[in-house]
């Protein structure tokens, strides 16, 4: 219903998991050993040391893991503006906390010891466990007294925090005005004035050119670049070059023969009467007779094999599906049940076979023979796996030996590539965050090639593994300063963007006076108005947007009435508005004391970063510098 709201309600949970997320087991281990370590904020005396951080942005990179699946990318975390966000959580939780104990919260230990037994991770059976408590706890170097002192701040903090939150009342008259702003419906038509009718009539002077290059410099800056030779030593590459005789690859297949065809496969339904791991000589006695008797049962009629096995089998997995365990090779079965499937005939019962799951009355149901390839079909499949075996067997030797080659004569890649049998390839010009080729399209390598010494003295760049059984080392052979183009290279590019900026304009422009107008009690026959559409915020595409908060906006008192918005691409809309719908109040409606509720996690969220700024004020905070590499 409300998905405007719904929107902001996703993002206030995602806040709030960051916010509050107590450390509990995660962030245990980061408030022991702090003594020794450098501190890199502290909140009214209180240290944030360096541990209690780096543990924090693991916390986050796991969180963060959790939480896109996926699309998590490792480098979220790299960005100054992330890691000083982990930071400012740190701060904020030491703000909490001291503020929750000078108000005077407590947290009575009936609370405490329920919180605790409530974890999921102290449970054995689904009970809370006190020897699973201290060993967990244990494992984090962590003793009870700790952990509970920890969870009691925890607890106060969420006090706190609930009682900022839980405090906020949303208005009827304001959660009447959202409901009818969201289910109001609007019968539109729309004409788009298109600046594409401007683009000929629009055109920049000299002083326009040239005022938008000094403004916009930076945005015709080239970056630093360089143009280099490099030779790659890849093990696949080099196995290109191996010799493999034919007798080697007859010898290969003969001795390889499961890898190159399918392997015979049996079909084979089961019951199973499992035997107990402490059961007596007694017990078991008395389960092989009983799987026995079902074995006769079985050879009597085989029809009744899969009712059998539904009703008496007590291997869950299979029994609902009549026994069946499909097809299998060796090698997947344990040995025992394996063996008695494979000296089987299709439609054989054979049993009971014994295996460390009990007894087993087995049905072989079908085989499929195996299908062996033929030489031919699969020669140059071995002879490319044994080139790349011979290499393989030796490439740390020859990639140490390309290592030493390309920095003992660090002037030239030629002698590495005469031994090696390597192509000595050139790059068109490449800066620092070039993608192409993607061979050297990797961090090191870039950092190298762009490296004083490789500028300068043109000197071979270290032999860097840019992927797997890959190295690359480069050469500068010219080298470009970052420069700015000059007004001359670019002016046409320029005059274009101007063109398309004073089309906008002038679009606006009609766009208003027609509107103007139009809300007048004008009329203008030149406007061709669309195919009217109805719509509302819960019926809106991923454009509208703009044009409902002008609907929202319209003086809808008399009708026709006329709005008018700028489009993304530089045009204006032109929007009618012919009818109007606007819903009964749904006051008792499940709908709307959803709505009530989350219009105050909305406003709660805003009164708590307000509550948190106003802290953050008054205390004492102190960030130290945090080094990169941190």
């Amino acid at each position: 219903m409300f998905d405007f709201v719904n929107q902001k309600k996703t993002i206030v949970q995602i806040v709030l998991f960051i916010a509050l997320l107590p450390f509990l087991f995660w962030g245990l281990e980061s408030y022991q050993g702090m003594g020794g370590a450098s501190s890199v904020a502290s909140v009214d005396g209180e240290e944030i040391s360096r541990q209690e951080y780096e543990q924090a942005l693991r916390n986050q990179q796991e969180n963060l893991r959790n939480m896109l699946g996926e699309n998590f990318d490792a480098a979220l975390l790299d960005n100054p503006q992330m890691r000083m966000a982990v930071l400012e959580n740190l701060i904020q939780q030491k703000l909490l906390r001291h503020e929750a104990g000078q108000v005077g919260l407590t947290v009575l230990d009936s609370r405490l010891s329920a919180e605790i037994q409530n974890i999921a991770l102290f449970h054995e059976d689904d009970k809370f466990s006190y020897e699973r408590y201290r060993e967990l706890l244990q494992r984090q170097g962590m003793s009870p007294a700790m952990f509970e002192a920890r969870l009691m701040s925890d607890l106060m903090r969420q006090q706190l925090l609930e009682g900022i939150t839980g405090s906020v009342i949303v208005s009827r008259m304001i959660a009447d005005k959202i409901a009818a702003l969201s289910e109001t419906e609007y019968e539109i038509n729309q004409v788009t004035i298109s600046p594409e009718q401007y683009i000929d009539q629009a055109e920049p002077d000299e002083t326009a050119v040239q005022s938008y290059y000094d403004n916009h410099r930076q945005d015709f800056t080239l970056p630093e670049r360089v143009r280099i030779e490099y030779v790659v030593l890849s093990l696949d590459d080099l196995a290109k070059q191996e010799q493999v005789s034919d007798e080697e690859i007859r010898q290969y297949f003969d001795e390889h023969q499961d890898e190159f065809g399918q392997a015979e496969e049996r079909r084979a339904s089961h019951i199973l009467l499992t035997v107990p791991a402490d059961a007596t000589e007694e017990q078991k006695a008395s389960i092989k007779a009983k799987a026995e008797q079902i074995l006769e049962q079985a050879k009597q009629d085989p029809d009744k094999f899969p009712e059998l096995a539904r009703e008496l089998s007590e291997d869950p997995g299979s029994a609902k599906s009549d026994g069946d365990l499909g097809f299998f090779a060796r090698g997947l079965m344990i040995k025992a049940f394996e063996d008695a499937v494979f000296e089987m005939q299709p439609g054989d019962i054979r049993g009971p076979v014994e295996t460390p799951f009990g007894f087993h009355i087995i049905k072989l149901t079908e085989v499929k023979d195996a299908d062996v390839a033929e030489l031919d079909d699969v020669k140059e499949h071995i002879r490319q796996l044994l080139q790349r075996q011979k290499v393989a067997d030796r490439f740390g030797e020859i990639s140490e030996d390309f290592s030493n080659i390309v920095y003992e004569q660090s002037d030239t890649l030629q002698p590495v590539a005469q031994m090696f049998n390597l192509p000595v390839q050139q790059s068109d010009w490449i800066d620092r965050h070039s993608k192409e080729p993607s061979v050297i399209a990797n961090e090191r390598l870039l950092q190298a090639v762009f490296s004083e010494s490789a500028i300068r003295d043109h000197y071979n760049t270290e032999a860097i593994e840019v992927a797997p059984d890959t190295f690359v080392s480069a050469r500068v052979l010219e080298h470009r300063p970052a420069s700015v183009q000059s007004v001359g290279l670019v002016k046409d590019k320029i005059v274009a963007f101007l063109k398309q900026q004073l089309a906008a304009e002038s679009t606006e422009k009609e766009g208003e006076q027609k509107l103007a107008r139009l809300q007048a009690g004008e009329t203008d026959e030149s406007l061709e108005w669309g195919n009217p559409v109805t719509i509302s915020y819960t019926q809106k595409k991923g454009g509208d947007d703009e044009v409902l908060r002008a609907l929202f906006q319209a003086d809808t008192g008399k009708l026709p009435a006329y709005t008018g918005v700028k489009t993304s691409k530089g045009g204006f809309d032109l929007i009618r508005i012919n009818q109007v719908k606007v819903p009964a109040a749904e006051s008792e409606s499940s709908k709307y004391a959803l709505l009530v509720n989350q219009l105050q996690q909305v406003h709660g969220q805003e009164e708590l970063n307000a509550y948190l700024s106003g802290l953050r004020q008054r205390s004492e905070v102190r960030i130290n510098p945090i080094e990169e590499n941190d």
